[in-house]
């Protein structure tokens, strides 16, 4: 049996706890990246007239939103931190540690589960906030990772071989 990387693992954690969300790995070989491209879809039963982030309007019965959160090697990718939900960086051919891809798939759950309740009261209520957007606080992802860590999760789950 081959040796887990730090994409086989996060893909078999995503697919295991994620299952009702729509996540996909896109490896950026050239790029020395790993993003988690993250999508919600939401009922516009109103069907309201919406501006994307590059201002294309849209009346459609079903929203998709996506984000990312962009894994990288901080001495090779290149990236705009303004692209992404999230940036965390990973340690060469070193990888992540398992601790580290928990607590990123744990979080994500959460941000996943709170945006798209977001996004419905976004659509369903005329109260609602101008702009959706989901949240992430680098702090409470960096508490999990600490617990993780406590509780011995700190192997290497290396960066994959091309």
């Amino acid at each position: 049996m081959a040796k887990a990387t730090m994409l086989t693992y996060l893909d078999e954690q995503l697919t295991k706890q994620l299952p009702d969300y729509d996540v996909a790995i896109d490896w950026d070989v050239k790029n020395h990246s790993v993003e988690l491209v993250i999508r919600l879809f939401a009922e516009n039963p109103a069907q309201l007239h919406l501006d994307d982030a590059e201002g294309v309007a849209s009346e459609e019965a079903i929203i998709e939103f996506e984000d990312g959160i962009l894994l990288v090697d901080p001495k090779k990718s290149k990236y705009d931190v303004a692209d992404y939900l999230a940036v965390y960086p990973y340690e060469g051919k070193k990888g992540l540690r398992q601790g580290e891809l928990d607590a990123l798939v744990t979080y994500l759950k959460e941000v996943m589960d709170e945006g798209l309740s977001d996004l419905m009261d976004f659509l369903n209520d005329d109260d609602a906030a101008e702009v959706f957007e989901l949240h992430w606080d680098r702090e409470q992802f960096a508490e999990l990772v600490r617990s993780n860590e406590v509780k011995g999760l700190t192997a290497y789950l290396p960066y994959p071989a091309y």
